[in-house]
């Protein structure tokens, strides 16, 4: 078995019932175990900006999943909850990105692990933050925790943990 971090990201309603689907749907597939489940957090949207704000968490699994199966099921499960492209960093019901897979570094066409920018987002840094800190993210040889203190407090400041205390 091989340890897996997944970013799931959503901003079209309902955002937290599109969570709650792609878990299940991850949840089902036999060669997929979950491990670890990180807050929900709101975070501004980035990149593309005119647009709701983001629902991110982080989930780590264990699969016997090459990572080409493990992106193909994780692209199935966007599929079927309704993602459609059309704007780069746009709206979507729910994205899943593969962050890291075991310590490789994969460069394919249609895959790339450690996935590109994570290092510098704090959207995917503070939800893996929580439940891996300590991991170290290949390419870089920093751990999560040390990419994440490097961060503006202006970048950690658009991530809230959700729902929003009153």
């Amino acid at each position: 078995m091989t340890q897996a971090f997944i970013a799931l990201g959503t901003n079209i309603e309902p955002r937290e019932n599109h969570f709650i689907k792609a878990l299940e749907m991850l949840t089902d597939h036999s060669g997929i175990l979950i491990q670890k489940i990180s807050s929900i957090y709101e975070t501004d949207p980035v990149g593309y900006e005119d647009q709701e704000d983001f629902l991110n968490m982080v989930v780590e699994v264990e699969t016997d999943l090459t990572a080409e199966e493990l992106l193909r099921y994780c692209q199935l499960i966007e599929e079927r909850l309704g993602r459609v492209r059309t704007i780069r960093n746009g709206p979507r019901t729910i994205d899943l990105d593969i962050l890291l897979y075991s310590q490789e570094s994969i460069r394919l066409v249609d895959l790339e692990i450690p996935h590109p920018r994570m290092h510098e987002r704090a959207f995917v840094l503070v939800p893996l933050g929580e439940i891996a800190p300590e991991i170290i993210v290949p390419g870089t040889g920093e751990s999560v925790q040390k990419l994440l203190n490097a961060l503006s407090e202006e970048e950690k400041a658009g991530v809230r943990t959700w729902p929003q205390e009153s």
